[in-house]
């Protein structure tokens, strides 16, 4: 199924870059491609990771990788990635849906 990425998930991609390249400009790079490329696979797993507490009627799943966690959902024809954040970072203010 097709992934769409969010304005704001395709900017916290920016922004993680960003934060990484302060130390490792070359890692940057390849952190967000893999970041990038789990994300594109959920296409692959809709429903195989679990809903958000306090999102299920949004239908909001949340795929952690390395510390980050990939807030989805599964529309009819695509999954579509909400929101990409850090460790630590609270749901309720990225989602901003309540």
């Amino acid at each position: 199924m097709k992934v769409t990425l969010s304005t704001q998930a395709a900017n916290d991609l920016r922004r993680i870059a960003r934060f990484i390249s302060h130390d490792n400009p070359a890692r940057a790079i390849s952190f967000v491609e893999e970041l990038r490329g789990t994300a594109h696979r959920l296409g692959e797993l809709l429903y195989g990771f679990p809903l958000v507490p306090r999102y299920e009627a949004y239908g909001i799943r949340r795929r952690s990788w390395r510390g980050y966690g990939i807030l989805y959902s599964v529309d009819s024809d695509r999954v579509f990635v909400h929101r990409i954040i850090g460790p630590g970072q609270d749901y309720d203010r990225a989602l901003r849906l309540r």
